[in-house]
């Protein structure tokens, strides 16, 4: 092999290397907003639970006049 095709072949090799890390922090970063996401949704579904027993009209007049 000639010293360019080697260059090319270190650059791309270089390159994909890279691109690799990227595609892996990308995905990382992914599973972390998913994972957020699932403890966003459970909140919100204790949030819901804890207002189950509420009785029936509460919140339903709310007075905002300053």
């Amino acid at each position: 092999m000639d010293p360019a095709s080697l260059a090319t072949a270190m650059i791309g090799a270089q390159a994909s290397r890279e691109q690799m890390a990227a595609a892996a922090t990308m995905m990382r970063m992914n599973a972390n907003n998913a994972a957020s996401v699932v403890k966003i949704i459970d909140a919100a579904q204790q949030n819901m639970q804890s207002l189950a027993n509420v009785a029936a009209g509460v919140g339903q007049n709310v007075n905002i006049t300053a």
